[in-house]
């Protein structure tokens, strides 16, 4: 197997490592090709802007992802954000630019835990004065 750099990429419950390699564009995720992963429209856009960001195309590497965990909308953003990171180890002066499109953050913002006496996390039952 050829050399391949690897990005690991988090959002909320969902986790994904993301493999690089120089190829022909092959983009595999969990074992399927990655549109029919993906099949929310701008998903594929959302996880390939790290590519428009550095002005590259996909026909340059392949790509695989293991994601577990999540939801659609976290696993969409841990591939992301892998992609990033691994893309930035196979060139460091990358980084500028993946920082000023707001690639490499990662998002901490997580689901809030349910409070005794609440009904969800914030949400109070409903007052009732008799």
């Amino acid at each position: 197997m050829a050399q391949y750099f690897e990005g690991i990429g988090r959002r909320k419950e969902g986790t994904a490592r993301v493999r690089v390699a120089d190829g022909s564009g092959k983009f595999v995720v969990n074992g399927k090709e990655a549109a029919a992963f993906f099949t929310r429209p701008g998903d594929m856009n959302a996880i390939l802007s790290p590519l428009v960001a550095i002005g590259h195309e996909l026909a340059a590497y392949d790509i695989s992802v293991v994601v577990t965990g999540g939801g659609v909308s976290g696993q969409t953003s841990s591939v992301k954000l892998g992609l990033a990171r691994a893309l930035v180890k196979i060139n460091s002066e990358w980084t500028s630019a993946m920082r000023k499109a707001g690639l490499l953050t990662r998002d901490a913002r997580i689901k809030e835990r349910k409070k005794p006496g609440l009904k969800k996390a914030r949400k109070a039952p409903t007052y009732t004065k008799r």
